[in-house]
């Protein structure tokens, strides 16, 4: 998903966080309630006046690491960056491609 809101840099005058802002927000706060590192953020965009993210998640380390389990989780903000709720959407090896 692309960023819709410009350049990434400025909060168009809302006074919504920047996107990058936003994505670094929804990696941390995410990670904090699931103690687990997130891997990356796959898409972010705006929601209503907040954002909504998804962030991937490595939720069982394998070796090889390609057999690694990981998760897609959908992440909502406020304006602020704050986190509002999060849901697991999609589990898979991390070696295996999208069919979806």
């Amino acid at each position: 998903m692309a960023n819709t809101e410009g350049k990434g840099g400025s909060d168009g005058g809302d006074g919504r966080t920047p996107i990058a802002v936003a994505m670094r927000k929804a990696a941390s706060q995410l990670s904090e309630l699931l103690g687990s590192a997130p891997d990356s953020v796959s898409a972010i965009q705006p929601k209503g006046e907040g954002w909504s993210a998804h962030v991937e998640v490595v939720e069982i380390e394998r070796v090889p690491d390609t057999t690694s389990v990981m998760a897609t989780y959908r992440v909502e903000l406020d304006k602020k960056g704050d986190l509002l709720g999060y849901e697991r959407t999609h589990r898979y090896a991390r070696g295996q491609i999208d069919r979806r």
